[in-house]
């Protein structure tokens, strides 16, 4: 540890809050599995409180459904929700990308570029999956900074929590990576050079061809 590194306290629910978004994120809870308080709350040796906190965050998040008589759930795979969430995506994102380009400083494309190279590293360790879409996020996030909406960056947050486990189920199953990949070290290029038409197009195509490549995965699982 370094010795800037800040010592973070996390309470319970949110200790639980991370261990049931990575297990949902990465499969290992499946879609429609019920969510059974007692037997979490054992399982990782803590009381149902934080449990039951931790499960309505999540619900919150669009990761869990409570419904009358069955308790929760983990979110069950939809079509409709992919196409929802990433045409969103496309939409916020590129408006945000277009008002950010004109003030980026070297400062940010040098954090964007440090980002990007550890998202690249990332892609090459098999144990490295559950890191993906935090280095994706802070990335893009890093450009979209600049366009000084807070309130708009907070929706963006929330859509990248809901698409999570589509990105990394379009990344495994899809064979995304390499496109991803070159789309990422293209777009920080125009952010670069102020190709603002150029970045904006770019970042379009690639929420919506990640898009597709998603629904035609979620149509195979659920059919």
């Amino acid at each position: 540890m370094s010795r800037t590194t800040p010592i973070v306290h996390k309470t319970r629910t949110q200790v639980v809050v991370e261990v049931l978004r990575e297990k949902i994120l990465s499969g290992e809870i499946a879609a429609g599995e019920p969510l059974r308080q007692s037997a979490l709350a054992e399982a990782l040796n803590v009381s149902r409180i934080p449990v039951r906190e931790a499960l309505l965050q999540l619900e919150a998040e669009g990761l869990v459904k409570f419904e009358a008589h069955k308790g929760a759930t983990a979110t069950e795979l939809s079509v409709d929700q992919v196409t929802e969430l990433f045409e969103l995506r496309a939409l916020i994102e590129t408006d945000l990308l277009a008002k950010a380009i004109p003030n980026l400083d070297e400062e940010m494309l040098a954090q964007a570029q440090g980002y990007l190279d550890e998202l690249e590293a990332a892609f090459q360790q098999e144990d490295a999956v559950s890191s993906w879409s935090e280095l994706n996020t802070k990335f893009h996030s890093c450009l979209y900074q600049a366009a000084d909406r807070p309130h708009t960056m907070e929706v963006v947050h929330g859509l990248n929590t809901n698409c999570d486990r589509y990105i990394r189920l379009q990344l495994l199953l899809a064979g995304g990576i390499p496109r991803a990949a070159q789309d990422h070290r293209d777009l920080l290029t125009y952010c670069r050079n102020q190709e603002i038409d150029k970045a904006v197009t770019l970042l379009r195509d690639h929420i919506l061809h990640a898009a597709n490549a998603i629904r035609e995965l979620v149509a195979q699982q659920v059919s």
